[in-house]
């Protein structure tokens, strides 16, 4: 949708008209028949249509493109009343800054940056606002370190305050005791079944070093064996050698 026109001081050229909601152009686009719409307004016509609503002719949105310089020059020129004149505001600056101004704007209608507050408020009423509000927050003056809504002065009391935030603080503790404590089981069991498996990792290489023992005391004994056999039957050939 277009600018209002009722907005605009003096004269508005009819081609700075959208051609569908007949206001003055809002992010205008044009097509190629040079017929010009307000972006939003185009673009909700080709939902359901495929052609110029002016003269018919086939159009799409790859087609449309941004208004003429001058045409565009001349649509900023444009002096209107910011939007907030009905709440006072008597501003008039071009179209090319009304944007600016209004973001900005002393009557413009802001929401209350209190939580819970659904009041709107003129930018310029803020403050006095926000010192009367009712769900403005403070620091409790005796001290508990507690932030309060005004409407929960008459139920605040810091010894309840405190008794509760202590209990939430012995539960949260606790909490954190048994999860240490959980984690703590868990990396000692981890821990616990790692050393029984490089016990038995150890107990099978003691065992398998036994048994390769026992090969090589066998094999000693045996080549002892061959070694007695064998000086005796040199000595039994010498004393042959001596006899002949």
């Amino acid at each position: 949708m277009g600018y209002d026109i009722e907005r605009f001081v003096g004269y508005v050229n009819e081609g700075l008209l959208c051609s569908i909601c007949r206001d003055v152009l809002e992010d205008p686009l044009q097509a190629p028949c040079e017929h010009a719409f307000c972006a939003a307004c185009i673009h909700g016509w080709l939902v359901q249509h495929s052609n110029c609503p002016e003269d018919r002719q086939v159009i799409d949105v790859a087609v449309l493109r941004p208004l003429y310089r001058y045409m565009k020059n001349d649509l900023n020129r444009l002096q209107l009343h910011c939007k907030n004149r009905e709440y006072g505001c008597e501003m008039v600056c071009s179209l090319e800054s009304i944007d600016r101004h209004e973001r900005e704007c002393e009557y413009s209608q802001i929401p209350c940056s209190n939580a819970g507050c659904t009041v709107q408020i003129e930018r310029r009423n803020l403050d006095g606002h926000l010192a009367v509000c009712e769900y403005r927050s403070r620091e409790c003056p005796n001290g508990c370190g507690y932030t309060i809504l005004s409407a929960e002065d008459t139920q605040h009391n810091c010894v309840a305050e405190l008794r509760t935030e202590l209990e939430l603080l012995r539960s949260e503790m606790i909490c954190r005791v048994e999860e240490a404590k959980h984690e703590m089981e868990s990396r000692l069991d981890s821990q616990r079944r790692h050393m029984v498996q490089k016990e038995s990792i150890l107990q099978n290489e003691i065992e398998e070093l036994k048994s390769q023992m026992s090969r090589v005391m066998s094999d000693v004994r045996s080549l002892m064996a061959a070694e007695r056999q064998h000086r005796q039957e040199l000595e039994q050939a010498e004393l042959e050698k001596r006899e002949l």
